[in-house]
């Protein structure tokens, strides 16, 4: 595979300084002008799902890595990404992040380090945020929605990093997608217990107690500080299917 710029260097001519084209979607304001834009972006969302869906239907079995692009190099967690991606590639999974610094740079350049498939599904943002050094092969999406639809349809798996809102997103579609059986054998692993044990109290505490959640719920986390361990239970997962 060959790594890919894809959308994120389209020109900007036209477009409102600072947009994006989801942006536009969503702010899109006036009674009438959806009618005469939306229907077109609908073409430009399929073209986006159909090229995501050829680039990576040939994969293999992949574990996606999320994390915060705000921890340096010199930062614990970034050294656990190094050592997951390193794991990861060489229990024979591609590792796949959002493609950009910090702990995906780090779960990337552990994978590329060890031999193995490394990929960032990058985001068109309005500060231009380019894919990391360290990848295989990399595209870039116009569209959340349509991201993330890869990250679930490719992956076997998701290991969780300490991040920030994005990761929380994805971290919760994740475990609503399970909850309400859309994916099935899907092991979800936090990594660094000192960072995510907070939200885990407040989880049983608030959400349990209130029964807002069922124990089952709180059940499909793993939190560990061993990346072995995390490697361990996507193994597992992938010999059950």
């Amino acid at each position: 595979m060959t790594r890919r710029t894809g959308h994120g260097q389209r020109p900007t001519k036209g477009r409102p300084e600072g947009s994006t084209p989801d942006q536009r979607l969503l702010d899109t304001r006036g009674p009438v002008d959806w009618v005469h834009t939306d229907p077109w972006r609908v073409m430009k969302i399929q073209a986006e799902f159909v090229e995501g869906f050829n680039d990576l239907a040939e994969l293999g079995p992949a574990i996606s890595v999320f994390g915060s692009a705000r921890i340096p190099a010199d930062h614990p967690a970034y050294q656990l990404g190094v050592e997951v991606g390193a794991k990861l590639a060489d229990a024979g999974f591609a590792v796949i992040t959002g493609g950009g610094p910090g702990a995906m740079e780090a779960a990337n350049k552990g994978a590329i380090e060890a031999g193995g498939v490394s990929v960032g599904l990058g985001i068109e943002l309005p500060w231009e945020a380019a894919l990391n050094g360290f990848l295989t092969f990399g595209l870039n999406f116009r569209y959340f929605f349509v991201r993330k639809m890869m990250f679930v349809k490719y992956s076997q798996g998701y290991v969780v990093l300490p991040g920030g809102l994005g990761t929380l997103d994805e971290l919760f579609e994740a475990m609503t997608l399970v909850q309400t059986k859309k994916i099935t054998q899907f092991p979800i692993v936090l990594m660094g217990t000192e960072y995510w044990t907070g939200l885990i109290d407040w989880m049983r505490g608030s959400m349990l107690e209130d029964r807002r959640i069922a124990q089952s719920d709180l059940d499909m986390l793993t939190l560990t500080d061993d990346p072995q361990e995390a490697v361990e239970l996507m193994v597992k997962a992938r010999e059950a299917r």
